[in-house]
């Protein structure tokens, strides 16, 4: 009967770090803009490198990106502002060299550099993140969440870790 005891606490006690894991889990990400390269002016043959990068993966409310960079700042602005390089009236700005910023809403968003020049030589981005109807949808549950640095993602873990105890738990009420 110790056994039992022993087992049922052990069970018990992998089942709250599972349901833990499971709540604080959000799904939120942390994306490095442009990968493993720092928010700088790209090449004169690769303007297009931010956009590219925010393209190629998945944004979710509550996602965060991360900017770093040296001697220059990061503005989110208006679609219309983004187009024209305007960084007269950012909703967002920072010049902190290793800026993180919250995606809040479902949408586009639009970020530049506010050093002069720079926006014009291609250093500027547009991000799209995805609605619930989108994240919930079958096409997009698989998505490329992770180029670049995804820091938190538990679920591959939450799938072994609940196979595991109902394994174990069923071993426990057999044997």
């Amino acid at each position: 009967m110790a056994t039992f005891n022993c087992n049922m606490v052990y069970l018990f006690s992998l089942m709250m770090v599972f349901f833990w894991f499971g709540h604080f889990s959000a799904s939120a990400f942390e994306f490095q803009v442009g990968g493993n390269k720092d928010w700088v002016v790209p090449p004169a043959n690769d303007t297009k490198i931010y956009n590219d990068w925010a393209s190629e993966n998945r944004f979710q409310v509550g996602d965060t990106i991360r900017f770093h960079y040296k001697k220059d700042s990061v503005m989110e602005v208006t679609e219309a502002e983004y187009k024209k390089c305007n960084s007269t009236r950012p909703s967002f700005f920072s010049n902190t060299g290793n800026t993180v910023y919250t995606f809040n809403h479902s949408g586009s968003f639009y970020f530049i550099s506010g050093a002069a020049g720079h926006c014009e030589r291609g250093q500027r981005m547009i991000v799209k993140v995805m609605a619930a109807e989108e994240e919930d949808s079958p096409s997009g549950g698989d998505a490329k969440r992770s180029s670049g640095a995804a820091v938190s993602s538990v679920g591959v873990f939450k799938h072994v870790l609940a196979r595991f105890v109902m394994s174990y738990a069923v071993a426990s009420v057999m044997f």
